[in-house]
């Protein structure tokens, strides 16, 4: 085939041909008052029988294909009448099994989809659907295979569902096992002052505390005195601030929030408590994967970490210590500040944060970032509002989004952008034999 048309089916309708409605009407009414028996001599009632089962297929133009290759442009319509209709191979159309990192996402209808992995590098993705459909699971799947390629990743795991991806279902360990590091805060992830810096532990009191600016800069020379000193540890600091001379107001504001800190426990003196950002940054540069594992924290001690980490990153990477970062946020709202997402989605890019937002409530997500999304994996929602939330998405119209993501069964999702040259493909994900957690649990186990 050198030249054709790329179409895809988002609907199947019965053909509404004028006076079938009316024939079906005639029949279910004379069916059972009308006896006799039927006489069509010139078979005309099994043609209207066909012509009542005719079904059309509801399309939409994706692309086309010249000189045998697939591309999204089209600026032609062939002929109605001398047309021939014939299926596309997926592997074809979207797939990129040639390329350097490939990764097979799932199957589709008729062949496996391979993507390159490389087409989340420097991505904004955007993974969606309501509970239980397979989110979490794709996003292990993404994890995995950015691990299997050597490239960093970040995981704010707000429900300990990626702790044991490193274990396979019999508890052994998988060939990346070595590559994965979990940390608790409060037990395997504390902080030391001096290594967070001042830079870092300020925006944590201004950004999730709500530190005034005016108590902030009374702060900086307690620290800087401190530090001067080489007596920069936590007692130390308690003390300072107590004793320091300025107004009252400012000293309650900056000690109020000094103790909620303390309170969390994220914050020790002991060298061999403290997270080491140094070995981080080694094994991030090498290929690792670092899972936060939230579960069960107080709302606020996620804020914290997650303010401490996305600052201390965001150095890190502006002074060339880290490469990249692939980052994988489950439900941000419920500790990524707002004026994080313009952050995220546009400065931090060009630091090199790569950024996947896991949620199950669309409209929790900035209009901002759907516009700037560069792959989006919709699974299945009913619900409307879901669904005018999501259809804001540039490169799919709303019609199809609406027809195709309110059927998809569980673990079938709808992948729209880069990663599949920009062709919109219904996938199946495959299952991963690791232990992938995070199952909704059930009282009748029948």
């Amino acid at each position: 085939m050198k030249k054709g048309l790329i179409v895809q089916v988002i609907d199947i309708q019965f053909a509404n041909l004028p006076g079938i409605l009316e024939d079906i009407l005639r029949d279910v009414m004379t069916e059972d008052t009308i006896q006799g028996c039927d006489y069509d001599p010139f078979n005309i009632s099994s043609q209207i029988a066909v012509l009542k089962d005719t079904k059309i297929l509801i399309c939409k133009i994706r692309g086309a294909i010249e000189n045998g290759k697939a591309k999204t442009e089209t600026s032609w319509l062939p002929s109605r009448t001398t047309s021939r209709i014939v299926p596309y191979s997926i592997e074809k159309l979207a797939s990129t099994r040639n390329g350097k990192r490939p990764v097979t996402l799932g199957r589709t209808r008729s062949d496996n989809l391979t993507v390159d992995v490389k087409m989340l590098d420097g991505k904004l993705n955007i993974i969606t659907g309501k509970k239980g459909v397979g989110k979490s699971h794709l996003s292990k799947l993404l994890i995995l295979s950015l691990i299997q390629n050597g490239a960093p990743c970040l995981v704010i795991d707000i429900n300990g569902e990626y702790v044991n991806i490193g274990r396979a279902r019999n508890d052994e360990p998988t060939p990346y096992a070595d590559k994965i590091t979990v940390l608790k805060p409060g037990q395997s992830l504390k902080f030391g002052l001096s290594e967070v810096g001042l830079k870092t532990f300020l925006n944590t009191m201004i950004y999730a505390l709500d530190l005034p600016r005016t108590s902030s800069k009374v702060f900086s020379r307690i620290w800087n005195e401190l530090e001067r000193s080489g007596n920069l540890k936590l007692n130390s600091l308690n003390d300072a601030i107590r004793r320091f001379s300025c107004h009252e107001s400012v000293r309650e504001a900056i000690y109020s929030r000094f103790n909620t800190l303390m309170d969390l426990e994220l914050f020790t003196d002991d060298i061999s408590e403290r997270f080491d950002f140094g070995l981080f940054e080694k094994k991030m540069n090498a290929g690792h994967a670092f899972i936060i594992n939230m579960k069960d924290e107080h709302a606020l001690s996620r804020r914290l970490v997650v303010e401490l980490f996305i600052s201390k990153l965001t150095e890190q990477l502006s002074e060339m210590r880290l490469k990249a970062v692939f980052l994988f946020a489950e439900e941000a709202h419920f500790y990524l500040r707002e004026t994080y997402w313009e952050d995220i989605i546009t400065r931090m890019r060009h630091l090199g944060v790569f950024t996947t937002f896991v949620t199950n409530q669309p409209d929790t997500v900035q209009e901002s970032v759907y516009r700037q999304a560069d792959n989006i994996f919709m699974f299945n929602f009913t619900n409307e509002h879901d669904l005018d939330a999501v259809s804001k998405v540039a490169k799919i119209d709303a019609e199809s989004l609406r027809s195709i993501v309110k059927d998809l069964p569980p673990h079938n999702c709808l992948i729209v952008g880069d990663i599949v040259r920009d062709f919109p493909i219904v996938v199946n994900v495959k299952p991963l034999d690791v232990q992938t957690m995070g199952q909704t649990r059930h009282f009748f186990q029948d």
